[in-house]
């Protein structure tokens, strides 16, 4: 029997899906990475996690915290993920600290990244008993003021970002382990069906976005997830607008639940998405390669559960990097949770993810150089565009970029870059003064285009 993990209510480095078609996926940019060995000579890379899941008709995403989205971390998540999940910078105490004053600022920089990097967003969370505002849990409030609150939360945050997310987390960890509904400001103040009503409010701010209830250990058939199971089962039968469950899938080092793909398809079985949404395994320290193998082993297993079931949407990693893990702040003595150490090179369960999801088993080198494609602006017969060349682990000496547009587009200037443009190829060299690109540094160089009828992003070479 899995042991149950103890929850801890301080505010986490991270913390906790998503169903929208890839094809509805965000349009703007396009990073494609370019591994490199020493020096300048380009090698032809495995496909990142991003492209192997999308070709199982999955996302794979990951927690992010927005000030670090920059550098390696920011080429990682942005290169192998297509969804990403605010890890504190959603919920209630960060952003209204003060009753009526707001602080989207994080917020909003996740959904621009994403939006830059062709990926979808995970709204978390809107409802929960954890990481509030003191002086939301610190009030007295009558019933009807403390729905009026909950109503006013959820159709403020949700309206924000109304047509920019693709699933919210609305409800999150209701349950005790025993089935129960857990005692909390939600529940003992408004019953039980304070869950209902955050989902309807929330389906009226944004009726495109897919709404979850997600919860931890209820990865397996178990008392708990049985509870969620009647609950969801419940909701469908009233009507009340339910998309899908998530399972958050923090779970200890060989003991990822037998019955996890049982109980993905039983809910599945219930007309609604699941989604694997805060993946870590954890590990005792120090970490070792019997202990890396096993972690691997496990993340194969979870990831094959969802392929194996038509709808599990997808699975999210909570943190890919050990870096930005929340597990050695709350469980000491453990670590080791994510796919790639701490110094961003990735582990044995990275090629155990990219196996499951029909890639190779062979990571990609630590060192890599990656080129980002963007358009800045655009007007009705015009656009400006943006490429950044970002190294970590290798350096150029020069560097070309290459593309195809696929709509007619045609470059009419560009800056800090040589460009040249036949038919539909288009090749851009750099200039005298910027061809180094140092490990940890980047370049960048613009131009102007125009275009007519669509736009779309092509697919980006350094070579």
């Amino acid at each position: 029997m899995r042991t149950s993990r103890t929850r801890s209510t301080r505010t986490r480095p991270l913390r906790g899906s998503l169903r929208r078609r890839v094809a509805a996926l965000f349009a703007g940019a396009v990073t494609v990475a370019a591994l490199l060995a020493a020096g300048t000579t380009a090698h032809a890379a495995d496909a990142p996690l991003r492209d192997l899941a999308a070709a199982k008709g999955k996302v794979i995403g990951t927690a992010v915290t927005g000030s670090k989205l920059t550098g390696t971390y920011g080429t990682i998540a942005g290169g192998q993920f297509n969804s990403l999940t605010p890890g504190n910078a959603m919920k209630w105490g960060t952003v209204e600290p003060t009753r009526g004053s707001f602080n989207w600022a994080e917020a909003d920089q996740i959904v621009a990244f994403a939006q830059a990097h062709n990926q979808q967003v995970r709204g978390h969370t809107l409802v929960w008993h954890s990481q509030n505002p003191s002086w939301l849990t610190n009030g007295t409030w009558t019933t009807a003021e403390l729905s009026a609150l909950l109503q006013d939360h959820i159709t403020t945050e949700v309206t924000r970002y109304k047509g920019k997310l693709a699933a919210w987390d609305v409800v999150n960890e209701p349950f005790n382990e025993d089935g129960t509904y857990r005692s909390t400001l939600w529940y003992n103040g408004l019953g039980a069906d304070y869950i209902a009503q955050a989902l309807t409010w929330a389906h009226a701010a944004d009726p495109s976005a897919k709404l979850y209830i997600n919860d931890y250990n209820v990865e397996g058939v178990n008392a708990k997830s049985t509870a969620l199971y009647n609950l969801v089962k419940s909701l469908k039968a009233r009507g009340v607008p339910i998309d899908g469950v998530g399972l958050q899938a923090h779970l200890i080092l060989g003991q990822v639940p037998g019955t996890l793909q049982q109980n993905i398809q039983r809910f599945a079985d219930l007309g609604v998405d699941v989604a694997v949404t805060e993946l870590d395994i954890r590990m005792q320290l120090p970490s070792d390669s019997t202990k890396l193998a096993q972690q691997a082993a496990d993340y194969k297993a979870v990831f094959d559960a969802c392929v194996a079931v038509t709808r599990c949407y997808g699975v999210t990693v909570w943190g890919f990097t050990d870096s930005d893990s929340w597990i050695p702040d709350v469980f000491s003595g453990y670590g080791a949770a994510t796919p790639y150490d701490e110094n961003y090179a990735p582990k044995p369960a990275y090629g155990a993810i990219a196996a499951s999801l029909g890639g190779t088993t062979t990571p990609p080198p630590t060192g890599a150089c990656t080129v980002t494609y963007s358009v800045q602006t655009q007007w009705n017969t015009g656009f400006t565009g943006q490429v950044r060349i970002a190294c970590s682990g290798a350096a150029l000496s020069s560097w070309k970029v290459n593309w195809t547009y696929g709509a007619g587009q045609q470059i009419t200037q560009a800056w800090n870059a040589t460009c040249t443009q036949s038919g539909a190829a288009v090749s851009c060299a750099n200039a005298s003064y910027n061809g180094s690109v140092p490990d940890g540094g980047s370049v960048t160089f613009g131009f102007n285009a125009s275009w007519s009828g669509s736009n779309p992003v092509p697919t980006v070479t350094l070579g």
